[in-house]
């Protein structure tokens, strides 16, 4: 039995699964070790799952997740894990994640368009080529942190229309000086300004809206998918974001002359797939 874990800023996404057959799933608070230590980690995870989850008899875990870019971040997920199963634990990044739930053992360009964004080539068994997010406040291009900065400027700048303004404020129960601590002084400032992101979602028909979110994938394209080989290999999409917008993603999609290969909401079933198929052994 494996234990397979995709986490992002908002959930972690947990499915059990034996001889490639999913046994057991649940769902719990996002893992993000930029954001939380060891003993936060380890404590969410005892929280959000139920007991039986930690008397499975698991070989091996795979949890791939937003912030585990770095050898020291992974640790912190890996011991958090360890502790609470006593089992084995391979941690890779969200990046990795969509790689393998896309492409499979297949070369291609994986592009992730969710709360963060990122993109990267994919040999069929590692990444061979990224460019460097940066986080929401230097990069993400695209994502629901940048796409939710982008309104939240205009909205405090008085340059959305001024009944977009007033319908946020009102259906949000907010104000402007409320805005601005949220981003400012709360906690998961970019969970935030992704959350923003989706009170577009019914005025997609507000040209201001089209616009603001079409510029902001035309930045994602040109900042990251056209520093890689695009023309080259098939490209896909996974995130909330992209799956969401994807109408006005293959708008997008059309001025590059790309024909997405999937635009999915998450990598989690594909990763069943790849694990499944014993494509990578523990």
């Amino acid at each position: 039995m494996k234990l397979i874990a995709e986490s992002g800023s908002s959930h972690t996404s947990w499915v059990l699964i034996e001889n490639g057959k999913i046994i057991e799933q649940q769902r719990s608070d996002g893992l993000n070790p930029y954001f939380q230590n060891r003993r936060e980690i380890s404590r969410s995870i005892r929280l959000g799952l139920p007991e039986e989850f930690f008397h499975k008899k698991i070989q091996h875990i795979y949890f791939y997740g937003a912030g585990c870019d770095t050898e020291t971040r992974k640790n912190t997920v890996k011991a958090s894990l360890i502790s609470q199963f006593r089992t084995p634990v391979t941690v890779e990044s969200n990046l990795v994640a969509a790689a393998r739930g896309l492409c499979q053992d297949k070369p291609g360009i994986a592009c992730i368009l969710d709360t963060g964004s990122n993109s990267c080539l994919y040999d069929g068994k590692q990444i061979v080529s990224s460019v460097k997010t940066c986080g929401f406040i230097l990069g993400d291009e695209g994502s629901g942190s940048a796409i939710g900065k982008s309104f939240l400027s205009d909205v405090l700048k008085n340059l959305a229309p001024e009944e977009l303004a007033h319908t946020f404020y009102k259906q949000n129960y907010t104000n402007a000086d409320e805005v601005m601590n949220a981003v400012y002084n709360e906690p998961r400032p970019n969970y935030y300004l992704a959350k923003t992101a989706f009170f577009l979602t019914p005025h997609t028909g507000n040209p201001y809206v089209h616009d603001l979110i079409v510029n902001n994938f035309r930045s994602f394209f040109k900042r990251n998918i056209a520093q890689l080989p695009y023309k080259d290999y098939s490209i896909s999409f996974i995130g909330n974001v992209a799956h969401t917008y994807s109408d006005l993603l293959l708008e997008v999609c059309d001025e590059f002359s790309i024909t997405p290969a999937a635009i999915v909401e998450s990598s989690l079933e594909g990763l069943i797939t790849y694990h499944g198929n014993n494509f990578q052994t523990p």
